[in-house]
């Protein structure tokens, strides 16, 4: 008994020695070692102690809680992946694109890669495996790189309700509304969560492929920046600027760029991608060649215009609709001010016999609506101002109309609870608190709540039967004697609700057409008599499959590969 006293206590006391002595290392020792050369690496240990030593206090992070002097503890474990990063000149360079297909041309090489986003922001999301709430442009590139999408791959999302305001989403789950201003001082806590996200992913990939957002050159942004070369010189990792050349200046968008940048970060900016080219390349090429001596950096590739390609957008609403076809079936849809999910509707741009139309706000006061076989009101992240907004543009005299020819009408999420009896706000989760009267097409009544629901499911459609997969993410509850009547029936579980009449459907699942049974039966519900099946997944494979090949033709993978050897692991972030 005493000999094992003894053991015990020399046990402990040798535990307290291990934890001072990494506490010595990490903040006494390290801050006093001498600066690296200007890639970045350098003062990375200094930066540590400096940055997480001052802080002691729990900071909310989701469900968990951050505790800033534990968080250099995960950077002294071993990681053994490379990181490289895929900034853009603009937004809508491509550089979402880009990402998707390196993963897939990764992972068809069998290389273990994952995609991350640092921070996001974009009304279109998705739900992953661990029921967090993500991009749906990481969603995408996940699939690409053969992985279920995870939290970790995008840990700061932002969903704009307001052009000042936003939910801000870490590690999948809402943690606060903010203004612009209240989140510029939350970004050291959100860069913490990033950090601990990247660190995660490099024990269990070999590659991390990072996007970046909108352009590293956004000056007014650059003091604690964690989306582009703020994340890029903390994890020291190289970058490849993408720039589109469909919308013309693009020399001038990749000098432009670099001369903004500071000098470490244009350092570790080690070449470019031309995107979207169409025409002789014969003819760019004296370009190419003057801008790699005026900039003494090599030009990777050019990728051409890819006619057709479908990737589920980031967050703008497509805009390539002009010419209809009356003779297919009529699909219309408000484009809202705040809407969110509108990938939702990529089935129906994608299906043969469907002719989509996205209606934006009128140009003057006589503008029709188009005459539609069905209108689908989308998702939104401010619902009960898209609701104002849709009265406004005539959109409730229109689809009184509409109906009353026997046409049919859809609401997905936003939509739903729009075309209920009422929707309230109590807690102003949205904007303003306070209730607004709804379109009173079927018998229910909605109430945002604080806790934002996430899921994935499956079921069955009342219609048919036809077998339906989505996702839920929504903070209203709804309720009333319309919801006797469901579109969907998820296990045991009703979903929705169908009005009295059969002409007025209401769901709260994205993806809602995803499912080729669910996108038939619907149509066939809405009028269309004979329906062609579509598989949406295997379109979207499709596309990454087609983008893969077009990197693997068009760009200079070995000098891709070279850069990654050279490129550190990524075991510590590196300061700047």
């Amino acid at each position: 008994m005493h000999h094992r006293l003894i053991g015990m206590r020399l046990l402990v006391a040798g535990c307290w020695l291990l934890v001072a002595g990494c506490w010595l290392l990490v903040f006494i020792i390290v801050p006093t070692l001498p600066r690296g050369d200007d890639r970045g690496q350098e003062g990375w240990n200094d930066n540590i102690g400096r940055k997480f030593s001052r802080s002691w206090r729990n900071v909310s992070c989701g469900n968990a809680f951050v505790r800033f002097h534990l968080v250099p503890w995960i950077y002294i474990m071993p990681a053994m992946s490379k990181t490289l990063m895929i900034q853009g000149t603009a937004s809508d360079a491509g550089k979402s694109t880009v990402v998707a297909g390196l993963c897939r041309l990764l992972h068809r090489r069998g290389v273990a890669v994952v995609p991350f986003k640092p921070q996001n922001m974009a009304l279109n999301s998705a739900v992953t495996r661990d029921g967090g709430e993500i991009g749906r442009a990481q969603a995408v590139q996940a699939q690409a790189a053969g992985l279920e999408p995870h939290s970790d791959i995008n840990p700061i999302l932002l969903k704009p309700s307001s052009d000042m305001g936003a939910q801000v989403i870490v590690h999948g789950k809402a943690v606060a509304q903010m203004q612009a201003r209240d989140y510029h001082h939350y970004k050291k806590v959100a860069m913490a969560a990033v950090l601990e996200s990247h660190q995660r992913l490099s024990q269990q990939y070999e590659l991390i492929m990072v996007e970046g957002a909108g352009s590293p050159a956004e000056v007014n942004l650059r003091e604690g920046d964690i989306a582009n070369m703020g994340f890029a010189e903390a994890v020291d990792c190289p970058v490849v600027l993408v720039a589109d050349i469909d919308k013309g200046g693009v020399f001038a968008q990749i000098v432009g760029t670099l001369e903004l940048l500071s000098e470490s970060e244009r350092a570790r900016t080690a070449g470019f991608i031309i995107n979207r080219f169409r025409g002789d390349i014969a003819l760019l090429q004296p370009g190419i060649d003057w801008l790699e001596q005026k900039t003494g950096k090599p030009v990777f590739g050019v990728v051409p215009y890819l006619h057709g390609l479908h990737l589920e957008a980031e967050d703008a609403v497509p805009r390539d609709h002009i010419v209809t076809d009356r003779n297919k079936f009529q699909v219309v849809v408000p484009v809202l001010p705040r809407i969110s999910n509108h990938t939702d509707l990529d089935p129906l741009r994608l299906h043969p016999q469907v002719d989509l139309h996205l209606v934006g706000p009128k140009t003057d006061s006589t503008q029709p609506i188009p005459p539609a076989d069905l209108i689908i009101l989308p998702g939104s992240k401010n619902v009960r101002a898209d609701l104002a907004w849709l009265r406004t543009e005539g959109w409730e005299q229109a689809m009184g109309r509409h109906l009353r020819y026997g046409g049919k009408v859809i609401g997905i999420c936003g939509g739903y609870q729009m075309l209920g009896r009422a929707l309230h706000d109590p807690l102003g989760l949205e904007d303003v608190a306070g209730s607004s009267t709804g379109l009173g097409l079927l018998e229910i009544e909605t109430t945002l709540e604080s806790e934002k629901q996430l899921r994935r499911v499956s079921g069955h459609l009342t219609l048919e039967g036809a077998a339906v997969t989505g996702y839920e993410i929504h903070m209203g509850v709804s309720h009333g004697a319309g919801l006797a009547r469901p579109a969907a029936l998820l296990g045991a579980s009703p979903e929705g609700a169908i009005s009295a009449d059969g002409q007025v459907l209401g769901s709260y699942l994205h993806g809602l057409f995803d499912h080729p049974e669910a996108c038939s039966a619907l149509l066939r519900w809405a009028g269309l008599r004979t329906v062609e099946p579509i598989d949406y997944f295997a379109l979207r494979e499709q596309g990454l499959e087609r983008l893969a090949d077009t990197l693997e033709a068009h760009l200079d993978l070995s000098r891709l590969e070279a850069l990654l050897q050279t490129a550190s692991d990524t075991s510590a972030p590196s300061g700047h």
